[in-house]
């Protein structure tokens, strides 16, 4: 497909899928973290129950970076054309990096091996000179999951603004954390504020469009860029029912996942002014992310924004029905606030103080004595133990209706046998 004839199918694209409805911010219940520093435990299990691990159907609900290439997908990594990507000539990368640039609306874009060093990237293209400052969210995933990277290898500092319960933060909060003495010596230099949409750790929560829209005016009086970790940011255009350059209008640049619920197998977008893509490609090559015949990745990257993103509404789907059958387990032993369930991520609460979150992991994860006979067949359901007393579920194209359905069925059976069990204690 050529340039051209990709704008033209995105054009279709987008009046086919995006369709503009008014969003309302929603607030979920804050919980605190645990005092363990760890924000998930993905450690062997620990419950010493009879289980039959090894057996059964397979429900993996541990996260959307598991997903895998269909035939499709990779059809299109076998027949694609390819070249030097560090030259400049590959041209599938190069077709992807234009899609994309339409797609978000943005002059440029990037590929990049994964959300990680995209981030990085922007973060070291954004400040330029050691010491320059950041603002993040606490809870945000540059922040937490990705080692510190800005600190370590690009020499800038990070300061956090409390993450709310729906992702954003506090207005008044965050432009107290500028620095507005420039150049007082005793201070860094602000120059970026991150955002996140979905918000990982609050559970795949949308960010308002009004909040981004505060945040960009905000940043504009305080000559500062805004940079999206915008891993999931598709989902979140699904959510609002708006195409995603609606969302990415109050950014300067955003870093966009293709191997996640998008289901391809490698790859991260970078987009932005121009300026900012060409010195992000000198940081990439610093970085090892240059890659050569990049266009057997870039194919699948092509076919994921083209051709996944109206799915993402079924992740969604899934989702909100286990949360609900959580909430329909009688006796309650689950505390879900249907309110944040707005995407492919679902966070809840164990209610029973006997039940961690870690062990409820390790029952679902297990066939146990009498399963098969209950169900029909030995289901395995995997999750994570999460901070604050919850366990996290991610809901992704690996995993149909009728594996919800399965996984429902499990967490019913596992439900009744710990009741059955602390009945049998008493």
């Amino acid at each position: 497909m050529s340039v051209s004839g990709a704008s033209s199918s995105l054009r279709t694209f987008s009046s086919r899928v995006w369709g503009k409805v008014p969003y309302h911010g929603l607030v979920a219940s804050r919980k605190p973290l645990s005092a363990v520093r760890g924000y998930r435990d993905t450690g062997k299990p620990r419950y010493p129950g009879p289980g039959k691990p090894a057996r059964g159907r397979v429900v993996d609900l541990r996260s959307d970076t598991v997903t895998k290439p269909g035939p499709a997908m990779r059809r299109a990594m076998a027949e694609a054309e390819v070249g030097d990507d560090v030259m400049g000539e590959d041209p599938s990368v190069n077709e992807l990096q234009q899609i994309a640039a339409d797609m978000f609306r943005m002059e440029a874009a990037l590929f990049v091996p994964s959300g990680t060093m995209s981030n990085l990237i922007a973060v070291m293209v954004h400040c330029r000179e050691r010491g320059d400052e950041m603002i993040v969210g606490d809870l945000s995933h540059l922040h937490i999951y990705e080692q510190g990277g800005s600190a370590q290898l690009a020499g800038v500092h990070a300061t956090t603004a409390t993450t709310l319960p729906d992702g954003s933060f506090d207005l008044d909060q965050l432009d107290s954390k500028i620095r507005h003495g420039y150049p007082d010596p005793h201070y860094p230099r602000t120059r970026l504020i991150c955002v996140e949409n979905t918000h990982n750790i609050k559970g795949g929560r949308v960010l308002p469009l009004t909040f981004l829209q505060e945040v960009r005016a905000l940043a504009d009086r305080s000559g500062l860029s805004v940079h999206m970790d915008g891993a999931r940011v598709m989902n979140a255009a699904v959510a609002q029912r708006v195409p995603p350059s609606t969302i990415l209008q109050h950014t300067h640049t955003v870093s966009v996942c293709l191997s996640k619920g998008l289901g391809a197998p490698v790859g991260t977008i970078l987009a932005g002014p121009r300026d900012f893509i060409s010195q992000a490609v000198r940081c990439r090559k610093a970085l090892g992310g240059g890659m050569r015949q990049a266009g057997i990745l870039a194919a699948a990257g092509k076919l994921a924004l083209l051709e996944m993103v109206d799915r993402l509404e079924e992740d969604h789907r899934n989702a909100k029905t286990f949360a609900q059958a959580l909430l329909d387990c009688d006796p309650p032993l689950f505390a879900v606030d249907m309110a944040a369930v707005e995407t492919n991520i679902l966070r809840f609460r164990l209610k029973e103080p006997s039940l961690s979150p870690a062990e409820f992991c390790d029952r679902m994860g297990q066939v146990w004595e009498g399963e098969e006979a209950a169900l029909g067949q030995g289901i395995r359901v995997l999750m994570y133990p999460y901070f604050g007393n919850s366990v996290r579920a991610v809901w992704h194209l690996g995993i149909s209706p009728e594996d919800t359905q399965l996984a429902v069925q499990k967490m019913q059976f596992v439900a009744s046998q710990f009741l059955n069990e602390k009945v049998k204690a008493q």
